[in-house]
């Protein structure tokens, strides 16, 4: 049998589909172009309205190109549209994540666990699904509501099967990682970290993000106690600096309480780099709440960003909202776009002349290239060509937000 498997989307996707990937693989199906397959496996993603299209567009092609396929959508733009599905396109089958494996092979739940991560350096683990925050601008909970943890047992075995597969560097993620809570024995994430910093071996933990209320003090200890375990990294949403901005959007803190988790990282954790989601051109977001954003962030010296432009979801509240228009979202997002640029220059700028463990990505044409513990991408300038895994370097210089560095 040949299938064909495509993946948009975030992470918990790609560690999804790596576990169908390889459920496949162990029944000797064979990948093919989707003209060519049996099967037809696309894992959907639904967080804007550009990744919906992009869904829709492949629908279209499979089914020109290839009518015969059996075509199965899961992920959460099958979850969240179902009518719309059934109405636009009938010859597809939608089947939900924990369906997948009784559905396709007749067999459990496929989409936790995995041995690898084809195609990465590093490696990913799902630990947590499902979230049920509800803010008024987010799709999610209405395709992926329902609140799972991978049992904690599992996560440390997953962990030592991929260190010994020789995974310097190691993933955790989830829709909401902060609401991990172990079935068998009610472990929070804290927890889970202390198992996970007893654990023999060399490699690194970084967690994928992770919300302002979930950041326990039992976390930021964990990272503190064990630098050369856990990453000093947080990808710590905002989704805006304006107070007025996030109670409306149903976010549950304020800025103070931000500043105040950053302020505490920072204070626990050496070196510890904060980035940030935020979103451009929220209905409510006035130009003055606007500005009240973007400079709450230059204040917090955050070292990066990851921006949206706002996209008005179905089913959501915030879609039934007066909406600006498209100029006024671009001309904003730009905006914040520009200063992301300038909080990774001057964070690189930050790190010349340190000494950092990078964990070495990749070897192409510009040369060695790696990721400092805090998400400080590097180009290795003097490394053999069999270089691997997690080195001891000196940040030798900065061009704008890339580092140089150097083996010690």
């Amino acid at each position: 049998m040949k299938y064909f498997l495509k993946t948009f989307g975030c992470r918990v996707n790609q560690v999804e589909s790596q576990a169908v990937l390889e459920a496949f693989s162990n029944r000797g199906w064979i990948a093919a172009p989707f003209e060519e397959a049996d099967l037809c496996l696309l894992n959907t993603c639904t967080i804007t309205h550009r990744a919906d299209k992009d869904v829709e567009k492949l629908i279209r092609q499979i089914s020109r190109r290839n009518p015969a396929a059996r075509l199965v959508l899961t992920g959460c733009y099958a979850a969240a549209h179902q009518d719309h599905i059934r109405r636009t396109f009938p010859q597809a089958e939608i089947v939900g994540k924990y369906e997948l494996g009784q559905k396709l092979f007749d067999t459990q739940d496929i989409c936790w666990s995995v041995s690898g991560h084809e195609g990465h350096s590093r490696a990913f683990i799902k630990i947590q699904d499902g979230c049920d925050c509800f803010c008024s601008y987010c799709i999610v909970p209405f395709a992926r509501n329902i609140k799972r943890s991978k049992p904690a047992a599992d996560v440390i075995k997953e962990i030592s099967v991929l260190v010994e597969k020789g995974f310097g560097e190691i993933v955790l993620t989830g829709i909401n990682i902060g609401n991990f809570s172990c079935p068998e024995t009610g472990k929070d994430l804290a927890a889970l970290c202390q198992d996970i910093a007893a654990m023999p071996g060399r490699f690194r933990i970084r967690f994928s993000s992770i919300e302002l209320q979930t950041t326990s003090l039992g976390i930021i200890r964990a990272m503190a106690q064990r630098p050369d375990r856990f990453c000093n990294y947080l990808h710590l949403p905002l989704q805006s600096g304006c107070d007025s901005v996030l109670s409306a959007m149903n976010r549950h803190y304020n800025t103070s309480e931000y500043a105040a988790k950053v302020a505490a990282l920072r204070e626990h954790v050496p070196g510890v780099a904060v980035f940030a989601d935020v979103i451009a051109g929220f209905p409510t977001e006035t130009e003055e709440d606007f500005e009240t954003t973007y400079r709450f962030i230059a204040t917090q010296k955050l070292c990066g960003l990851h921006v949206f432009s706002y996209s008005p979801r179905p089913l959501t509240k915030a879609a039934s909202w007066p909406q600006h228009s498209a100029q006024i979202i671009k001309a904003r997002a730009e905006k914040l776009r520009a200063l992301d640029q300038q909080l990774r220059a001057d964070f690189a700028t930050s790190l010349v002349g340190t000494e950092q463990e990078v964990f070495v990505e990749e070897h192409g044409c510009k040369g060695i290239s790696g990721v400092t513990s805090n998400f400080q991408q590097v180009l290795i300038e003097n490394a053999p060509a069999d270089t691997r895994g997690l080195v001891r370097m000196r940040i030798s210089r900065a061009d704008n937000t890339l580092c140089f560095a150097s083996l010690i």
